[in-house]
């Protein structure tokens, strides 16, 4: 079910039901695009419009972010690396052909190697980094050479950091060769072993944000977002 939180429409539903739409699209024409708003995102949308359009159009927007349920009106909640990864799962139990773009350095490939050890029967069609992109021109990041370098994909995992890879997704979906485009932010540093991921306990107790902010210090200005949705809601609630 479709709810709505500071304006941003979230699909409250479970990790399995979404990857079940997933599937479903990918044996039937047509593209998608999934999106994984938490609560940085919906302060960041409070600001841009056109990342707020965007979200609210995506064909999936997963409830991603323990900090969602603090609203009171999403139930379920699972992150975006979680979901990948199970999509990645599904992609080589099924036949599926996937694809990774973005990332600092050499790390779409380096998760590539890592995800096709993992699960031996995985197909990965593309692994590039593709280069910087400027948020307010998501379009200009060389959209052509890139297009042309990418194959036939079942799904399109993007790692450019919200705001800018769902901006460059929605200006290139109808022209790249693919069922299913999702934005990943920093899954593939995760992923590839790159960056420690927390405990599954921890997760599971909604800190991961904290133990984030742990081992990367630099994240701090981020966080403060969470306060700001906090304020948010208060805020929303009293005026409605």
């Amino acid at each position: 079910m479709r709810k709505e939180v500071l304006g941003v429409k979230i699909d409250d539903l479970k990790i399995d039901e979404a990857l079940s739409i997933v599937e479903k699209w990918i044996w039937n024409p047509g593209k998608h695009y999934v999106v994984t708003p938490n609560p940085e995102f919906l302060v960041a949308a409070q600001k841009d419009s056109v990342f707020k359009s965007i979200l609210n159009k995506a064909d999936l927007s997963i409830p991603d972010g323990i900090g969602l349920k603090i609203s009171g009106k999403v139930k379920n909640t699972f992150s975006g690396t979680d979901f990948m990864e199970e999509l990645i799962k599904l992609s080589s139990e099924k036949g599926f052909t996937v694809g990774f773009l973005g990332g600092r350095g050499e790390v779409a490939k380096k998760s590539a190697e890592c995800l096709m050890k993992k699960y031996p029967k995985l197909k990965v069609g593309f692994a590039e980094s593709g280069g910087e992109v400027q948020a307010e021109l998501p379009g200009v990041l060389s959209a052509r050479s890139i297009i042309r370098n990418i194959p036939a994909l079942d799904i399109l995992f993007v790692a450019f950091g919200h705001i800018k890879q769902e901006k460059w997704i929605a200006n290139n979906l109808n022209n790249l060769p693919v069922h299913i485009v999702m934005g990943v932010g920093g899954a593939f540093d995760y992923l590839s072993g790159s960056v420690s991921r927390a405990p599954k306990w921890i997760r599971n107790l909604g800190f991961e944000w904290l133990f984030r902010l742990i081992i990367q210090p630099w994240r701090v200005k981020r966080q403060l977002a969470l306060i700001k949705y906090l304020f948010m809601l208060i805020w929303n609630n009293d005026n409605s």
